[in-house]
């Protein structure tokens, strides 16, 4: 089932993320936030954007957001997009729920754009990061746009950074103006 959070989820949403932080390259964190970093983490995100976890029987099993992609007005319509699945859950449909989720609220709010940063190996054979996120965002139609070479440093190594894209929306001029997700809820 896909809902949207709850602060008391910020626990297990801690859990799920601390396996990212401490053991992969997917994420440039250090340091695995507080629950109440998580927790206000949730409430920003959820005054103008979705956050939505993947739940059954009653366990989270991971969870997505989206959020400005700049701080300009010009970018209203875009948003850059995250998501983490329990690493012992993967291969299941989980990750696809999710962003199918997502895509839906984004486009109810008037979001034409959707953008994915992910970490990208500089060769086949790191133990912290392999291409799955990028082959993943692939197969959800996202391109790949941009790469920035050597530009995240983990685990004594540097990474590049991959911009991915998908357009979900019409660009129609003028644009419709924008929707919060509370205005959609």
């Amino acid at each position: 089932m896909i809902r949207e959070v709850r602060l008391e989820d910020a626990a297990r949403l801690v859990e799920i993320y601390e396996y990212y932080v401490t053991s992969t390259a997917i994420t440039f964190e250090y340091t695995t936030p507080s629950i109440q970093e998580f927790q206000s983490r949730i409430q920003h995100t959820l005054e103008q954007y979705p956050y939505i976890v993947y739940e059954h029987e009653g366990v989270v099993l991971g969870y997505g957001y989206v959020g400005a992609l700049k701080g300009r007005a010009a970018y209203d319509w875009s948003v850059e997009t995250s998501i983490y699945v329990d690493h012992h859950a993967k291969k299941m449909g989980i990750g696809r729920k999710i962003y199918e989720a997502l895509e839906e609220l984004c486009a109810k709010m008037h979001i034409t754009n959707m953008y994915a940063c992910i970490s990208a190996p500089r060769d086949d054979h790191d133990p912290y990061l392999n291409t799955n996120s990028m082959d993943f965002h692939e197969h959800m139609g996202y391109k790949e746009i941009a790469r920035f070479h050597q530009c995240g440093y983990k685990f004594q190594r540097w990474y590049d950074m991959v911009w991915y894209e998908k357009i979900i929306g019409e660009h129609s001029v003028p644009m419709p103006a924008l929707l919060s997700y509370q205005e959609i809820k």
